[in-house]
């Protein structure tokens, strides 16, 4: 495994991470034991870089992640969690968002408790873009200058953001006080965008994290969770790009993830699974060319939804009026 400098965080971290969102079932029921073996064969393979957030499955993903560490020495992992935005269990679509330096201190605390660790390494301001923008401005009065706050007094090691609108983290990059940022879907066979975010990150050393390479599920040839905002005609697009690439003899979900994780200028590429299988294959198949010509193939077929910004919110309060 290659390790690199996040940027100003100073915390030198995997090529390769380890997104837990699976661990709270965000995208299909899991067994928790497999997921903790999950995390235990990511640590042996070298991943070294772990995230998480109190929103997934309800608490659920810090719980049993939090299980996994246990009794993983603190110096062998980076960790990261995320502030302002926190959901109940079994609350999906109910979400507080709250940017208070009151809130995130004590979000934090309940965090630390879950994950079972007395300090977390990078947090990042939580979707700061939902419910409308309705509370972007305070997590830029309120959110950032508590989470500078904590850096301060050294009970966290840097400050991070993780949204996706475009716009949004052009200011981001432009006036908030961060270390690093937590970017999804911005980097996969369908959306390059965040390639347009490097030359500000690089010019005030800001770490960046590439999440999501299988652009939250429609890139793995399996049922979409019902929560995308992508419509049935979308959908199809991908499930004929799924298609062609099984003619070719290549899983699409092969093709996303080598596309997203290699010859790229982030630092690190960030996948979720709940299963050692998946931690296993991710990894053989980041040793493998990219077949280019398939990958363009591909973007061709997905030329209608190239680049396209989903309105996750939306998609979001569909499925919680469900």
């Amino acid at each position: 495994m290659e390790y690199t400098k996040l940027g100003k965080t100073g915390f030198k971290v995997s090529r390769l991470s380890f997104g837990a969102s699976a661990l709270g079932g965000v995208f299909r029921d899991i067994d928790e034991q497999e997921g903790i073996r999950a995390v235990h064969a990511a640590l042996d393979a070298g991943i070294n870089y772990f995230d998480v957030a109190p929103a997934y499955g309800g608490t659920v993903a810090e719980t049993v992640l939090g299980r996994a560490l246990r009794g993983i020495p603190r110096e062998r992992y980076v960790l990261s969690t995320k502030a302002g935005k926190y959901t109940e269990p079994g609350g999906y679509g109910q979400d507080e968002l709250n940017y208070s330096e009151e809130r995130i201190r004590r979000g934090l605390d309940e965090s630390m408790k879950r994950l079972g660790v007395d300090h977390i390494d990078i947090v990042h301001l939580h979707d700061f873009e939902y419910q409308g923008f309705s509370k972007t401005e305070m997590a830029f009065e309120e959110g950032f200058p508590a989470l500078l706050k904590l850096k301060e007094e050294g009970k966290i090691g840097a400050v991070s953001a993780g949204i996706y609108p475009m716009e949004l983290w052009f200011r981001v990059v432009a006036e908030a006080p961060v270390d690093a940022i937590l970017m999804h879907n911005h980097y996969c066979l369908n959306d390059t965008r965040g390639l347009e975010l490097v030359p500000g990150c690089a010019e005030k050393n800001i770490g960046i994290i590439n999440a999501s390479p299988f652009a939250s599920g429609l890139l793995t040839g399996a049922k979409v969770a019902d929560w995308h905002p992508a419509d049935a005609a979308e959908r199809a697009l991908f499930a004929e790009a799924a298609r062609l690439c099984e003619e070719k003899g290549t899983p699409i979900a092969k093709l996303a993830f080598q596309f997203a994780s290699q010859n790229h200028p982030f630092h690190t590429t960030m996948f979720s699974t709940a299963r050692v299988s998946s931690v296993r294959r991710n990894l053989d198949w980041f040793q493998e060319p990219l077949d280019q010509a398939l990958a363009d193939e591909v973007r061709r077929v997905l030329a209608p939804v190239i680049d396209k910004q989903w309105d996750y919110d939306a998609g979001v309060e569909r499925i919680s009026k469900s």
